[in-house]
């Protein structure tokens, strides 16, 4: 199934055989009697005196060719609630495929609310995607909705919000693909085609890896029979020299564990350990799409975890790009080997005003926060606001843990500069991104976003049916928008 928005302002069409309105709370139609004729606005009047009107979405048929489909609007509705009613109409066009084709008029919006159908149908668009890539026999149903009136949004807008969708989509698109073919060379090649929308794009293979020293990424990759590569997308979006924003994603195309390695039930999922860079992806393409007013740089590590011959091994030691040691003491905490590497170059390399780090790094941030919260780590209290003051805007939510030097003592190891895991046991997360923090060198402005319970849903939730949810994108954009641009 796919949808096609189509906008016309000033048009109306009083007799269109599937009429969606939005009314109040109260469903008062008074302000609605013109887009429907005497008898049918007497039908649903008394209808409604039947209905349950706690619903958000009702349907009324109001002949065998006709219906009118009023949508609820609250008076202090904000705008992600908006989104969620827009998904919830998707769901319901869904379930009606004799009926591919829809009116919005937006001429009367309840409480004047006049952006009202722009997040409208930004959470129907968004519901609306499914990964059917590999199905054979696909469900070629186009849905049309045409949006009318004089609150259509702005074309200004109407390129901002399919910017977002789009750099949501391509994230979820890339965590969706199988491992088989969503592989680290594979990857870089699809990288490098987002030259064509105006990003520089860099891919640093193992051989110029090897020569900058990269040893913590370079040992995550070396049991595979892939390559390993760092990869940066740059968009300049202003004139000057401004120093940038930094995004760098944790890019594991398939996390076996290697040596060290996972139970076999679920390692299926383990194709979405490369959501983090996924997002950084999705995020550069929105800003190229929609040519934001921000200079802004991608930097993702792209590995593939293995178990082969050549594998690292528990107990070796690697010296990363920074110039300190690791002692590996489990292969299977190899993310963030990846971001140590690359949040140094990314920090030495572009100087940048902050760097935001994803990675779907723990299964003890799913232990603490579950599916509802991605887990914030910061040396930073202002930026940490800023996130978490956007994530509520647009319902991707953070929740700030602790970062503290008495952590240290958990990383410290006899042999190395610091060690890869907590042996002791407890607090995985917050060691984690404890690590982490080891290769900011220069006290430039730091968050780590551990997703690992936000990148992948097997039940679905409000904007997404379930897979790969693209968590991040919009969160990253609305900070962008709101604090940088």
């Amino acid at each position: 199934m796919s949808i096609t928005v189509n906008y016309k302002k000033n048009e109306y069409k009083k007799n269109s055989s599937q009429l969606v309105l939005f009314v109040n709370e109260n469903f008062n139609l008074l302000d609605l009697r013109k887009y429907m004729s005497k008898n049918e606005y007497s039908l649903i009047n008394d209808l409604l005196k039947s209905r349950d009107t706690k619903q958000k979405i009702l349907v009324f048929e109001v002949s065998s060719k006709r219906k009118i489909i009023l949508i609820s609007i609250k008076k202090d509705i904000n705008n992600s609630e908006i989104e969620n009613l827009g998904a919830k109409f998707y769901d319901f066009i869904k379930t009606n495929k004799k009926n591919n084709q829809y009116i919005i008029n937006t001429d009367h919006l309840p409480y004047k609310k006049i952006n009202l159908a722009e997040y409208f149908l930004h959470g129907l668009k968004l519901k609306s995607y499914n990964f059917n890539k590999y199905i054979t026999k696909k469900d070629n149903i186009n849905f049309k909705i045409l949006v009318i009136g004089k609150n259509i949004p702005s074309l200004k807008d109407q390129i901002k919000f399919k910017a977002i969708e789009e750099g949501t989509f391509y994230a979820r698109d890339l965590v969706s693909e199988p491992g088989n073919i969503l592989h680290p060379d594979e990857y870089a090649r699809r990288l490098n085609s987002l030259r064509k929308i105006g990003l520089k794009i860099n891919i640093y293979d193992e051989k110029k890896l090897k020569k900058l020293g990269m040893n913590a990424l370079l040992g995550v990759g070396q049991g595979s029979i892939r390559g390993s590569y760092l990869v940066t997308m740059e968009w300049k979006g202003l004139k000057n020299n401004s120093r940038p924003l930094a995004f760098v994603g944790k890019g594991v195309c398939f996390d076996t564990g290697g040596i060290s390695l996972k139970p076999a039930k679920f390692m299926e999922d383990m194709t979405y350990d490369m959501a983090g860079s996924a997002v950084v992806v999705g995020l550069m393409k929105s800003l190229a799409l929609r040519k934001a007013k921000i200079n802004a740089v991608g930097v993702v590590g792209l590995v593939e975890n293995m178990p082969g011959g050549n594998a690292q091994r528990p107990g070796d030691i690697v010296k990363s790009y920074s110039g300190k040691t690791i002692e590996i003491l489990n292969t299977d905490a190899e993310g963030r080997l990846v971001l140590a590497d690359a949040l140094t170059y990314c920090e030495e390399q572009y100087k940048p005003k902050f760097i935001i780090d994803l990675a779907t790094l723990t299964g003890a941030i799913i232990v603490s926060l579950g599916s509802e919260y991605a887990g914030l780590f910061s040396n930073d209290d202002r930026l940490s606001k800023q996130l978490s003051d956007v994530g509520k805007e647009v319902d991707e939510k953070v929740w700030r843990m602790p970062l503290n030097k008495n952590f240290d003592k958990l990383i410290n190891s006899k042999n190395a500069d610091m060690q890869n895991i907590n042996y002791v046991g407890g607090a995985g997360s917050t060691t984690a991104a404890q690590f982490l923090q080891r290769f900011i060198l220069k006290k430039t402005p730091w968050a780590h976003l551990d997703i690992a319970g936000m990148a992948f849903s097997k039940y679905g939730g409000a904007l997404n049916s379930g897979g790969a949810t693209g968590y991040g994108v919009r969160l990253l954009n609305k900070l962008i928008e709101d604090y940088y641009e």
